[in-house]
């Protein structure tokens, strides 16, 4: 079975069991924190990733790290998959679970690509035009490219606005190149 569809099932199962609990907002919470300690520590996602080391270590280390922050059920599952051998796919068992939250909260992800970090409130604005293009709430997601030159480029779903300098230039350019009244720029 592929690592997707593993981590996919594993993820409804969380999911699953943390709403017959009443506790998916906690787990939700919990999962994103994961995903975020993981994002920013390179040792510990080769920990995880690791055959040779053992599975009682890298319990410990997840418990250790993330038990007095978590909860109960969160631990657990993390128990189980380990146990499982599971544990180098809590990454990617993270990934799905938000996908699979947002898809039971009506919020659909948004990538907003900008030439210079923004403000809060033009981030504001450019996050209720998301929400206005996609027709619910969105999770903006933003990234810096100094190549945008200037201007932002926003993608809600099958969806893009492309305000960018970059492709203002670009489309100039070739509306001047393609011109058969211009011989030669």
């Amino acid at each position: 079975m592929s690592e997707f569809k593993v981590a996919s099932r594993y993820a409804k199962s969380l999911a699953g069991l943390a709403q017959e609990k009443g506790v998916l907002e906690e787990v939700h919470r919990d999962i994103v924190l994961f995903a975020e300690v993981c994002k920013a520590n390179r040792n510990l996602r080769l920990l995880l990733r690791n055959p040779i080391v053992n599975r009682d270590i890298k319990l410990n280390t997840l418990r250790r790290i993330f038990t007095p922050h978590m909860h109960p059920l969160t631990i657990s599952f993390f128990e189980i998959s380990v146990r499982k051998s599971r544990e180098d796919l809590l990454e990617q068992i993270a990934i799905e679970f938000h996908k699979l939250y947002n898809q039971l909260h009506n919020i659909e992800q948004a990538q907003l690509t900008t030439a210079v970090p923004l403000s809060d409130d033009l981030l504001n604005q450019l996050r209720e035009q998301a929400r206005h293009i996609g027709g619910k709430e969105v999770e903006l997601q933003v990234k810096i490219n100094p190549e945008l030159i200037g201007g932002f480029i926003l993608t809600v779903g099958d969806k893009q606005i492309d305000n960018s300098v970059r492709t203002q230039l670009n489309n100039l350019h070739k509306a001047l190149t393609y011109n058969p009244y211009i011989k030669e720029l």
